[in-house]
């Protein structure tokens, strides 16, 4: 078991996961990974190398020379801060269709260990706790209803710039939910042991708080 801590945040879209885990993360001192930007990272360098999404084997030997960069707020690919290009809806249509590929899982799941580094990690996606980090001391399982999930990611792209339908997200939502938990390779189900977590009507700080005692329980951020 690797001695350094790591906090696994799993869940749906919408349910919070990025918004509380860089909260706690920077609380502790801790190192984030946004698995999910890992894989627009991929999609969005699929895209713009013309790759066939169905081709996944191809897209996955192309995962190791991608230079990839969390600066803050600012995500890198080869040295190009794409943060906002990722949250366009070509990219995220693309990652949905990449994202159940065993190839492509398997080859991003060493670049996600490797940044477990002291002091400790705050992991943020849909199996990192299940198939990531198996041995996480922490694992929390975030959910939300449907509509407040699809209405916290209207409001954030709306605050964001970009244009977004209600309606549409909901049903985008409740169709990669469905994609998400049947999906033969780690499909979105909590951990053994995870503490799940409804955030529906929650604060972000009530949600932060509650993730801080757990990791404060297991003494996983006293070192």
């Amino acid at each position: 078991m690797n001695s350094i801590p790591v906090l696994t945040l799993d869940g749906p879209g919408g349910a919070g996961k990025g918004t509380v885990g860089r909260r706690v993360a920077e609380r502790l001192g801790w190192h984030y990974l946004d698995s999910g930007a890992l894989y627009r990272l991929v999609a969005l360098a699929s895209l713009r190398q013309g790759l066939d999404a169905a081709d996944t084997v191809a897209v996955a030997a192309r995962i190791p020379r991608l230079r990839i960069d969390f600066e803050g707020e600012r995500i890198l690919l080869d040295g190009e801060d794409v943060s906002r290009e990722l949250r366009t809806e070509a990219v995220g249509r693309r990652a949905s269709a990449l994202a159940p590929a065993s190839a492509v899982r398997a080859a991003l799941i060493e670049r996600q260990r490797a940044l477990r580094r002291a002091p400790g990690l705050v992991a943020d996606g849909r199996d990192m706790g299940t198939v990531v980090f198996p041995d996480a001391p922490v694992k929390v399982f975030l959910d939300a209803n449907l509509e407040e999930r699809a209405f916290r990611r209207y409001k954030q792209l709306k605050e964001q710039g970009f244009n977004a339908n209600l309606a549409s997200l909901t049903k985008e939502l409740r169709e990669r939910d469905e994609r998400d938990a049947n999906r033969k390779v780690a499909p979105l189900k909590p951990a053994m042991g995870a503490e799940v977590i409804d955030t529906t009507g929650h604060p972000v700080d009530w949600v932060v708080e509650k993730l801080l005692a757990l990791v404060a329980n297991t003494g996983a951020g006293s070192g």
